[in-house]
């Protein structure tokens, strides 16, 4: 039994924030931002927005797309390094949003690899018979962890949700997923602030960019590489690439490393910047619905974040 995707589903909190607003409160402009990293705009949940909400309306979406109810569900995966609460998990909440009372439930932290990683998780317990039917969620609201008077890292990130529905099949769906993690560089990206953390702690996204930067470049190399050998396949059988919507250069030069054209890569991050774990689902929704990929396309998407994890998924759409 194979698990294919069978429904995609979005939310954009509707408050969008321009490069050019942001120059009008820290030392930065358009162009220096859009140069260094190809985003134009972001979107920023209201301060009474909860990542659960956003997760719902993405989950909605997902479903009405999949023409499933929410009781259809065996299983909740979220992907989310802003959780509402440390407990109950974010995924429990929403499964009460939608009216689901059975579903196993629980969200999963890989940073800005949580999609794959939550997709890898659906697409296992359906091949295990433990789940028939798997609602994947990706949703952040990265704007609460940000320190707004540092340029380095204010820019970069977004807030939204994005959804898929994994459904078990005979047919083709999920091929292979790879992932990744090595914790020695785990302070080169973090948020070190949490629940037991002193209250001097640093409580917004540090990052050292450069290095960042080199390591990306190098890991999503390599996963793209390990991915096409394992199924025998090079970057001309691939229809799409979805890359992780963090940096437009690092996805440009992961498209070249695979020897795909750029036209073949679905980029987003100029329109929402790095929603962390939604930013995949996000990119395949607005792809699918916009009509470029079509039932039976082969999609590569893979990610990087911190921790570092790094993962892929190869999928027949």
């Amino acid at each position: 039994m194979n698990s294919r995707i069978i429904g995609t589903g979005q939310y954009l909190p509707p408050n969008i924030v321009t490069n050019q607003m942001l120059s009008e409160t820290v030392d930065t402009s358009h162009e220096w931002i859009v140069e260094r990293t190809g985003i134009c705009q972001r979107h920023i949940a209201d301060d009474d927005a909860t990542t659960a909400d956003l997760a719902f309306e993405a989950a909605k979406n997902a479903l009405a797309d999949a023409n499933l109810a929410a009781d259809d569900i065996d299983l909740i995966v979220l992907a989310t390094t802003t959780p509402d609460q440390t407990y109950p998990s974010t995924a429990t909440m929403v499964q009460e949003m939608l009216g689901n009372h059975h579903a196993a439930s629980f969200d999963i932290s890989a940073a800005c690899s949580g999609f794959i990683y939550a997709l890898s998780i659906g697409d296992n317990f359906i091949k295990a018979g433990s789940a028939k039917r798997v609602l994947i969620i990706g949703s952040e609201i990265y704007s609460r962890i940000l320190d707004w008077e540092d340029r380095t890292t204010c820019v970069l990130f977004g807030d939204g949700a994005a959804a898929v529905v994994l459904e078990a099949t005979e047919e083709e769906g999920i091929i292979a997923t790879h992932l990744h993690a090595d914790g020695r560089y785990q302070d080169l990206l973090s948020v070190k602030k949490s629940v037991i953390s002193k209250p001097d702690v640093y409580p917004f996204v540090q990052m050292k960019g450069n290095e960042v930067f080199r390591h990306a470049v190098t890991k999503l190399h390599e996963i793209v590489d390990e991915t096409l050998t394992s199924a025998n396949l090079t970057g001309d059988d691939i229809d799409w690439l979805i890359p992780h919507q963090a940096n437009l250069r690092i996805m440009t030069a992961t498209a070249k490393r695979a020897g795909m054209p750029k036209e073949k890569m679905v980029v987003t991050v100029d329109q929402h910047a790095n929603t962390s774990a939604a930013s995949i689902p996000l990119a395949l929704d607005v792809a699918r619905k916009d009509g470029r990929i079509k039932k039976g396309d082969l999609v590569l998407m893979e990610a990087f974040g911190g921790g570092f994890t790094w993962g892929s998924a190869l999928v027949r759409m």
